[in-house]
């Protein structure tokens, strides 16, 4: 079933992105293409699915949640394409493929984040992508520029860069992850909740534990997959944090313990979705596969 269903989403929000490319003037041509590249050169499309899947799981329909999908992919892409660059993680590979700075080079690909960074927020706006009402746009985007911002992705990616070499316990660990990974996944849930335009707070309340728990046991699984798995699957450099010295999950509590947590967690996140029925079925594959997936 999920596998249907990932490719189904993923059709849907491609041929949505697509839409958002064109450069106004043949000036911008390069920046726009450097934008493109770094959101269509592959991917899972994780976050847009779960947009979908949660505007479904209330009962709406997956193309009301189109600029919410768009937004938090772009969203996701921007913070790629900074975090691979030199004065960060200084990658050279992401989705088997050059980073945008090396397609590119490095000041392109600031800028082609930062254009990224804001057309998100015009995605959520755009009328061809949404029919939402004033006042759920005006939530959405609010809730976007918390989750992306300073007070979650961003702060948590100040945190890793300030972590690196040390020795972080537990929660510290875990504050750091429901930052940088767990708040664009959580505000992904929100935003396809809200685009239904059917969410109740008991539902909304629900959704959100849900996503906290697979935000986390997203980032548990990277760890273990980049202790685990190999650069040509993972489509990016395996074993790149230990270089790093980064603080991770298996070098916290031990490669077993760590996949025996993503499972806890993974379960939690299923059983915040007691309360709903067969339509939320695609949330509750996505919770199983992200601690499956093996890239």
């Amino acid at each position: 079933m999920i596998a249907a269903y990932t490719a189904t989403s993923q059709t849907r929000v491609n041929a949505a992105l697509e839409t958002l490319f064109n450069a106004p003037l043949p000036e911008l041509a390069r920046l726009y293409q450097a934008m493109h590249y770094s959101v269509m050169n592959g991917g899972k499309r994780v976050r847009p699915l779960l947009a979908y899947a949660a505007c479904e799981a209330l009962g709406g329909k997956a193309e009301q949640a189109n600029g919410a999908a768009c937004a938090v992919e772009l969203i996701h892409a921007y913070s790629l394409v900074h975090d691979d660059l030199p004065a960060m993680d200084d990658d050279d590979l992401r989705r088997g493929q050059p980073t945008t700075h090396k397609k590119f080079d490095e000041a392109c690909a600031i800028l082609a984040g930062d254009g990224l960074q804001s057309l998100a927020f015009s995605a959520l706006l755009d009328p061809r992508l949404s029919d939402s009402s004033s006042d759920i746009r005006l939530q959405m985007v609010t809730a976007l520029a918390q989750a992306a911002g300073p007070a979650g992705m961003v702060g948590g990616q100040a945190i890793d860069l300030g972590s690196v070499g040390l020795k972080l316990d537990q929660k510290a660990l875990e504050q750091m992850h429901r930052h940088k990974t767990g708040a664009l996944i959580e505000v992904s849930v929100k935003l396809g909740a809200l685009a239904s335009g059917r969410a109740e707070k008991d539902e909304l309340k629900a959704l959100q534990t849900y996503a906290q728990a697979i935000g986390l046991a997203f980032q548990v699984q990277d760890d273990i997959l980049d202790v685990e798995s190999d650069t040509e699957t993972l489509g990016k450099r395996q074993g790149a944090d230990i270089a790093r010295d980064k603080p991770t999950y298996p070098a916290l509590l031990g490669l077993d313990a760590a996949k025996a947590y993503a499972l806890e967690l993974r379960d939690q996140a299923l059983h915040a979705l007691r309360p709903f029925d067969a339509a939320a079925e695609p949330l509750r594959e996505l919770a199983r596969y992200i601690v499956e997936r093996r890239n």
